[in-house]
């Protein structure tokens, strides 16, 4: 089903679901319960959930970089070690850094995917799986959503920190460190900016929430922060965080899509805007390549 044939309140009930505020019973039972052109809009809701093999971009096995898990210390995390999905670009290191971290359900393979694009762009990328010290990303994201839901979410924040400086220090990079993520990964992007200071060069949210604006001149790295312009609940955090960057002389700039909304980036659902992803993306890219090489 195209995007444009699924209604605005199918949409409104997605974007419940994926953020926890309801379960897939109730995504579905409330979508079964509307009509819309005389029909059930459940088969509007079925369209949404993601399909990841047809979605992917870069093969695993792409000549342009080598992927491999690893596993690494993080002290005051859930369990005292994480793993992550470590893609390093072929040819003579040592390469740019860049974390990328993943929504509310774990290391998807989206997400691991996004780490082979910023691969083959150059970049060594990381992609932590915050589930990995309860068991790791479960196959689906309706598990992942409920197991993350049960972390300690200092820990888990402190996992990524510590995910973060481990790809800073690895071998294979250049010292220079940036950050991406997506919906909860987004936020974690501008929490790791207030906590890293001058650990971190560069810092791209997607759809985040941002800090607290008391945190703002902890900020070191440059911003570059993507919206979504239909997106009531993170786009309620920009203006003070506008305001307070502004105010504490931060690099930064911030875009929003037109027509777009919350995940527009995943190119496994409907949700997905090719256009503004391409875009985003692009400059994504380019804004690493100016502040980490």
């Amino acid at each position: 089903m195209k995007k444009d044939e699924i209604d605005d309140q199918v949409y409104d009930l997605y974007d419940r679901y994926c953020h926890g505020r309801i379960d897939r019973r109730q995504f579905f039972e409330r979508a079964a319960a509307l009509t819309i052109g005389g029909v059930s809009a459940l088969a509007m809701a079925k369209s949404l959930l993601p399909r990841y093999a047809e979605a992917q971009v870069i093969s695993f096995n792409d000549e342009r970089m080598k992927a491999k898990y690893v596993t690494y210390a993080s002290p005051r995390g859930t369990s005292g070690e994480m793993r992550g999905y470590l893609v390093e670009p072929t040819g003579d290191g040592p390469f740019p850094s860049v974390l990328v971290m993943h929504e509310n359900r774990g290391l998807n393979p989206y997400i691991e995917d996004v780490a082979r694009r910023a691969a083959v762009e150059g970049f060594l990328a990381l992609a932590p799986d915050g589930l990995s010290p309860i068991g790791g990303y479960p196959g689906n994201d309706d598990d992942g959503r409920v197991m993350q839901k049960t972390l300690d979410q200092a820990k888990l924040r402190e996992d990524m920190v510590n995910s973060a400086r481990y790809l800073r220090s690895h071998e294979m990079s250049n010292g220079k460190l940036g950050a991406t993520g997506f919906c909860w990964g987004g936020g974690t992007t501008n929490f790791l900016a207030v906590t890293l200071g001058d650990e971190l060069h560069a810092a791209v949210p997607f759809y985040g929430r941002a800090p607290d604006t008391d945190a703002v001149p902890n900020i070191s790295a440059a911003l570059l922060c993507h919206y979504a312009e239909e997106d009531p609940r993170v786009n309620a955090t920009r203006a003070d965080y506008e305001a307070a960057l502004k105010a504490n002389k931060v690099r930064y700039e911030m875009h929003s899509y037109s027509g777009t909304r919350h995940g527009f980036h995943n190119n496994s659902t409907p949700r997905f805007n090719e256009e503004a992803a391409d875009l985003a993306w692009q400059r994504t890219i380019a804004f690493f390549k100016v502040h980490l090489t």
